[in-house]
């Protein structure tokens, strides 16, 4: 049993329509059928578009080791004319052309240099600079995961699952077994190419247990999907994504767009978007991800909200202002045990007029702490990093730097009190900066000076947070992500909430007409 869908000759919207009027949609509608054998790569489950307060910690938690499988990395659907591997890091600056000079046979003593027959002193080896963080590599698929059809692909998508799990699904690949590499031949090679085939990750079943290329292509297009690293390797976490079975990615599209319902995103020609569950940031520009950027969201004790913004102003070596509630859990704790902690953080400690109080006129054996304010002198140990991207809203969350760039390696990244750290950041500065003449040597520049400044934007650009475990890309490729946040969890979908996304959708359309 397979899942595709051919372009329809209607928008997903009529498709939305039609299921809440209960009406039989076509035929052409109604088939899903695989890629012609000529096409270069099937196109993994697409959906045809239409025609037309500060929540950072001091220091971040300790993440969770590994069990077994791995947590899931933020990665996009890479389009079938594009590589599946992840884009490759950039290229190492050429050496020097410049010839190393001889040295001379006999130098004479420089000045300050001790004399012949006087014993040299070995001088300490000038430190080398530390090497870059790591950084988990993400597509950079140019299809946005979040665009003004999401909502209508998304239940398309979510109707064709649907169908799928009334027909059976598919059958479950055995968990278990050791890791399965390219150029393996093994009976499970046979059942993987089956359960690819059925998601329209492989055009053809061959039969074959030989772990060939056509099959390597297709794992990396399934891993991507469902915003696992791009290897090729089948272990663990990719067959448990493997094995979700057909109604419950259903329930995932329907649940997200039901969480879209109540949207007002003004996308406009150039927006930033993050998928939470995706721990990545887009930044958009005429329906194109101009470039995707690692992030790091908040943990599953601190959510990151879902917010609908402006980002007004870049603010440059920020201050940072530390929560109530961190000062409640972090920061009293900490100076019971330790009254310098604050002193070494270059945390002050300011009154209701602004003025500097000393920490040892405060009772830290209550909670009088939180009747001040615990302001963090900007520089580089600052929790907000080198750059804060300012949008208001009523969670008092924000984009910034940090100075804990190492957890961008990771695949797992909910590691925040609810702010979204970039990986990056000043590369989407340079973007936001971009249409007032900023370059990035001029943010390189800005950042080299060490002064505070707040630099606004003439034109604010829209920005919103969402949270889509099962989303449409731009380009039709379903998506599916980890419910990190455990908003998925009810054991069924509530038939009415999912009927009044319908409903809803299809009162969209036909206002759009």
């Amino acid at each position: 049993m397979r899942v595709m869908f051919r372009r329809p000759p209607f928008s997903p919207s009529a498709l939305a329509l039609a299921a809440a009027l209960c009406v039989p949609l076509p035929a052409s509608a109604q088939t899903f059928a695989p890629a012609p054998a000529a096409a270069p790569a099937a196109r993994p489950l697409t959906v045809a578009p239409p025609a037309t307060v500060m929540s950072e910690p001091l220091a971040p938690p300790t993440p969770a080791p590994s069990q077994g499988a791995a947590q899931p990395a933020a990665q996009a659907a890479a389009p079938a004319a594009l590589p599946t591997a992840s884009a490759a890091p950039p290229a190492a600056a050429p050496l020097s052309s410049v010839p190393a000079a001889p040295a001379p046979a006999t130098a004479p003593p420089a000045s300050g240099q001790p004399a012949p027959g006087q014993p040299v002193l070995a001088l300490p080896a000038k430190p080398k600079p530390p090497a870059p963080a790591p950084e988990v590599k993400i597509s950079q698929d140019p299809s946005p995961s979040y665009h003004p059809d999401s909502v209508a692909m998304i239940l398309a998508a979510a109707k064709a699952y649907g169908e799928a799990a009334a027909r059976g699904g598919w059958a479950p690949v055995p968990e278990g077994g050791p890791l399965i590499k390219f150029g393996v031949k093994d009976p499970i090679v046979a059942q993987i190419r089956t359960r690819l085939v059925a998601t329209s990750d492989l055009a053809d079943d061959n039969g074959s247990d030989r772990y060939d290329r056509e099959m390597l292509n297709a794992v990396r297009r399934f891993q991507a999907r469902h915003g696992l690293p791009e290897s090729g390797v089948i272990g663990p976490a990719t067959v448990k994504a493997m094995n979700v079975p057909a109604e419950e990615r259903q329930r995932q599209l329907l649940l997200s767009a039901q969480r879209l319902q109540s949207a007002n995103f003004a996308f406009g020609p150039r927006y930033i978007a993050v998928n939470i569950p995706s721990a990545a940031v887009e930044a958009v520009e005429n329906g194109v991800v101009a470039r995707r950027y690692v992030a790091v969201a908040g943990d599953p004790e601190h959510h990151s909200p879902t917010v609908e913004a402006k980002v007004g102003a870049v603010n440059f070596h920020p201050t940072w202002t530390v929560p109530v509630s961190i000062i409640r859990r972090e920061i009293i704790p900490k100076m019971r045990k330790d009254a310098t902690y604050l002193a070494k953080q270059n945390i002050r400690i300011l009154n209701a007029a602004g003025q500097e109080v000393d920490p040892a006129q405060v009772d830290w054996s209550n909670e009088s702490a939180v009747n001040y304010t615990l302001r963090q002198d900007s520089g580089a140990s600052n929790s907000l990093g080198i750059v804060r991207i300012a949008m208001p809203n009523q969670h008092a969350v924000y984009m910034h730097d940090t100075p804990s760039k190492r957890f961008f390696g990771q695949d797992f990244r909910f590691l925040s009190h609810g702010c979204v750290r970039v990986s990056g950041v000043l590369d989407l500065v340079t973007w936001l900066l971009a249409p007032q003449g900023w370059t990035r040597e001029q943010v390189d520049a800005m950042v080299a000076s060490g002064e505070r400044k707040d630099v606004k934007l003439p034109q604010s650009v829209p920005v919103a947070w969402v949270y889509m475990t099962g989303f449409v890309a731009a380009d039709g490729a379903v998506n599916f992500r980890e419910d990190v946040y455990g908003l998925d969890k009810p054991a069924a979908t509530d038939p009415v909430a999912t009927a009044s996304v319908v409903r809803r959708e299809a009162s969209r359309g036909q206002a759009q007409r």
